[in-house]
């Protein structure tokens, strides 16, 4: 969900980020790091946010200020990242593998509902500010003028240089915030949900998020939900090994992207994408 809320502000801008499953991996790794030796989740979340944000310069520099090609970049941001993080922990952490302790948050009376109540309720404090994140977001992406903005830089950006804004600062500030998201949504993978890092732990999830936000056309409501519907599907594989079912691994593990590619199947013809998606922008260029 993070890291689809910075793509879709992203593509909003008109710039296509292929590199998020590197820099989630980022966020990751050096959130788990700064989590590990702070003995602090929060500032693992900050520093995975922090590293976000560094690896997202490459693409801000070479593709909103130089014009080189947004997918070439978003490939090698990827395998950087990967490579990068891989290296790192193979070298300081594989032997010893350390794990960070759980920091799970009980909302008081609801946590105790039957069923739904320990799911739904207890769960990091961070899962609730990244719900008020989406809320915060939102809003500005309609009701602001930097929300107009970034509209008019993905729509027609000649209008946004026109009426006095900065298409390059525009887009770069969607560059940033983008960054920004996915290093957090890393860090969330591995210093909340697993407590641990693993190289290429992110296993497509930075895909995902480029495709939850095609079908999600902009609104980040729709990124919020069909979040949730890819987790949904996660959860419930994580039942059924759980069951007497025999149901096959792989199938199960195949679960979520399947579901993925049956939502993209049915609902992908009615993507709307901004129509200078991926186009560097110069300006005064006809």
């Amino acid at each position: 969900m993070l890291a689809s809320i910075g793509e879709t502000v992203g593509e909003q801008s008109g710039v296509l980020n292929l590199g998020i499953e590197g820099m989630m991996l980022m966020g990751a790794y050096f959130g788990y790091v700064v989590a590990l030796t702070t003995h602090s989740t929060w500032l693992g979340m900050l520093g995975g946010l922090l590293a976000g944000a560094i690896t997202s310069l490459v693409l801000l520099v070479l593709n909103v200020w130089l014009g080189l090609n947004q997918i070439v970049l978003g490939i090698a941001i990827t395998a950087a990242g990967g490579g990068i993080t891989t290296v790192l922990y193979d070298q300081i952490y594989s032997k010893t593998s350390p794990r960070i302790p759980t920091d799970n948050w009980k909302v008081p009376g609801l946590s105790d509902i039957p069923v739904v109540g320990h799911s739904l309720f207890s769960q990091p404090a961070m899962f609730w500010v990244s719900l008020l994140l989406a809320v915060i977001i939102a809003w500005f992406l309609v009701r602001t003028n930097w929300g107009l903005s970034i509209r008019a830089a993905g729509q027609k950006p000649s209008s946004l240089d026109a009426a006095g804004g900065s298409v390059m600062r525009t887009r770069s500030q969607a560059v940033l915030l983008g960054g920004m998201l996915s290093g957090l949504g890393g860090a969330y993978l591995s210093v909340l949900a697993t407590n641990a890092f693993t190289p290429f732990m992110t296993n497509g999830l930075g895909y995902i998020a480029i495709v939850v936000t095609m079908l999600s056309r902009g609104k980040i409501l729709r990124v919020v939900i069909v979040s949730l519907l890819y987790g949904l599907t996660i959860a419930v594989g994580t039942v059924l090994q759980l069951t007497s079912l025999d149901v096959p691994t792989d199938l199960i593990t195949m679960l979520p992207y399947i579901v993925v590619m049956i939502v993209l199947l049915i609902f992908g013809r009615d993507v709307n994408n901004s129509p200078v998606l991926g186009a560097p922008y110069t300006r005064g260029a006809r």
